[in-house]
């Protein structure tokens, strides 16, 4: 049984943790969203969040540029890219919302994509990741290549995820040949990168 004392303590504690964890103003979230960014983008760009429980965009900084970011996520992972992305995204958050799986999630936007109701990724597109933990790569961009192949052009496909936590990883391409094509490329030697020098 739990004294008047250790009620106290404990309850103070349930009080404090929730808040201390939660309780970034919002010039902190936006700047931690901008971190994964080249510095010449960080200050033209919008930052958002998701309501967790309608899916809908919360805008906390409207952007000048190209790109949008979210703060760091439960999972650890900050995600920027570009605001031409929006939609799909913002259908994305939605769909989470309503308690669909990942792959149904991923059923419905391709669905969506067929349909014409929000866009493909566009070839070339550049999406920025951090992570906050060094079990797997930090530092990350991603590019976008529908429908590409290695022998296209000229990537190996030989995952680089150990060379990478190491702090010396060299870009791959992932699922050639399929929509969901795209070029992994650590970004190495920064002192948000595995292992930073």
């Amino acid at each position: 049984m739990l004294t008047h004392r250790q009620t106290f303590w404990l309850a103070l504690a349930a009080s404090i943790i929730p808040f201390s964890i939660h309780a970034q103003t919002n010039p902190e979230m936006i700047e931690q969203a901008v971190q994964p960014l080249p510095d010449d983008l960080k200050a033209g760009a919008t930052v958002f969040k998701y309501d967790a429980d309608s899916g809908d965009r919360i805008v906390l900084r409207q952007g000048s540029n190209q790109v949008e970011c979210q703060p760091m996520n439960e999972d650890g992972f900050t995600r920027c890219g570009p605001t031409a992305e929006g939609p799909r995204t913002d259908m994305q958050a939605k769909l989470s919302a309503q308690g669909l799986s990942s792959d149904e999630v991923e059923s419905a936007l391709q669905k969506a994509e067929s349909m014409g109701h929000i866009k493909a990724s566009a070839f070339g597109a550049l999406n920025y990741r951090l992570y906050n933990k060094d079990d797997r790569i930090q530092l990350l961009w991603v590019v976008s290549v529908p429908n590409a192949t290695a022998a296209q052009l000229g990537y190996p496909t030989g995952s680089q995820r150990d060379n990478s936590l190491a702090g010396r990883g060299t870009p791959w391409m992932m699922l050639e040949g399929t929509s969901g094509a795209h070029l992994m490329i650590p970004i190495n030697g920064t002192e948000l990168s595995n292992n930073p020098i």
